[in-house]
C-alpha cells in the first residue's frame, strides 16, 4: 500500500498506461491466370505489434505515488494490525537548497543565485521483515534555474532520517545522506526524482510507532562536513614499542 502527500502547493502526479491493439482485415481477390486458371492474389501477413517498451523510471515513480494522501496512517504488510507506517515530512530549515549557499553576513546576493532545489512531493512504503521495519521512500524535488545559473550538473545532498519524536525529546533512529547528480539542461526547472529503499530500523511497539516521523530535507552543510572528512589524512599509527631485553640470569 503506497501513500504520498501533497504541502506547501506541491503537485499531484498520477500513473499513466498505455495499451496499443492492431486490428487487420485481411481480404483477397482471384482473377484469371496466364495459364486460364484462377489466381489468387497473396496477401501480406500482418506484422507483429513491437513488444512494450519496458517502463521507464518516471513511470516507476509515477506508480510508486499513486493514490496519494498526506498524513494518513498506512498499514504495514505482514504487521499486526495496529502497526502503521510513519507519517513523513519536511524538515524544518532544509525545504529550500541554494546553490551558492547565502553568505554568511546576510548580504542580499539574488544575483549570484545559480541553483535552487525545492521539494514536490514524497512517499513512503513499509514492510516488517523478521522483527525489522524496512522502508522505501520517494522524493521528487525540482531544481530551478537562477539568475546567475545555466546548463550544467548539480548535486542534490537529500537526508532522510527516521526520527522517534514525542513531547519535547528527539532522538535519530537512523539516518542517511544521499547525493543526486542533476543535469541541468537549457529549461528553467529541471526535475529529480530518487528512491531509497532498504531503510531499517528495530519495530518498536506500537505506542512507541506512532511517535516516529520521517524527514526529508537538503543538508549541504552534512555534504560539506562528509568531503571535510574524505580530505583529512588518516592518523599516523604509532610505532609498536619495543620489549624490553631479558636481564641474563646465573
Amino acid at each position: 500500500m503506497l501513500r504520498d502527500f501533497h504541502r506547501m502547493k506541491w503537485g499531484d502526479g498520477a500513473p499513466f498506461a498505455a495499451l496499443l491493439t492492431l486490428a487487420l482485415l485481411v481480404s483477397g481477390c482471384s482473377s484469371g491466370g496466364v495459364f486460364g486458371g484462377p489466381a489468387t492474389t497473396p496477401v501480406p501477413e500482418a506484422a507483429a505489434p513491437p513488444p512494450p517498451s519496458p517502463p521507464s523510471l518516471k513511470d516507476k515513480f509515477a506508480t510508486f505515488f499513486a493514490g496519494a494522501s498526506q498524513n494518513a496512517p498506512q498499514v504495514v504488510a505482514n504487521a499486526q494490525p495496529d502497526v502503521d507506517c510513519p507519517f513523513i515530512d519536511i524538515r524544518q530549515g532544509a525545504s529550500t537548497l541554494t546553490i551558492p549557499p547565502p553568505p554568511p553576513d546576510g548580504s542580499n546576493e539574488a544575483m549570484s543565485l545559480k541553483y535552487q532545489g525545492i521539494f514536490v512531493r514524497a512517499a513512503r512504503e513499509c514492510a516488517v521483515v523478521a522483527g525489522q521495519m524496512v522502508m522505501k521512500v520517494g522524493v521528487e524535488g525540482r531544481i530551478i534555474v537562477g539568475p546567475a545559473g545555466g546548463p550544467g550538473q548539480v548535486e542534490v545532498p537529500l537526508r532522510i532520517a527516521v526520527v522517534n519524536a514525542p513531547a519535547g525529546v528527539s532522538k535519530t533512529i537512523v539516518t542517511k545522506l544521499i547525493r543526486i547528480p542533476v543535469t541541468v539542461g537549457n529549461d528553467d526547472n529541471t526535475e529529480f526524482t530518487h528512491i531509497e529503499e532498504g531503510l531499517s530500523f528495530p519495530l518498536p511497539s506500537s505506542a512507541v510507532l506512532d511517535s516516529y516521523i520521517v524527514y526529508i530535507g537538503f543538508d549541504p552543510i552534512g555534504a560539506a562536513d562528509e568531503d571535510k572528512q574524505k580530505l583529512r589524512p588518516a592518523p599516523a599509527s604509532k610505532p609498536k614499542p619495543k620489549p624490553k631485553p631479558t636481564a641474563p640470569t646465573g
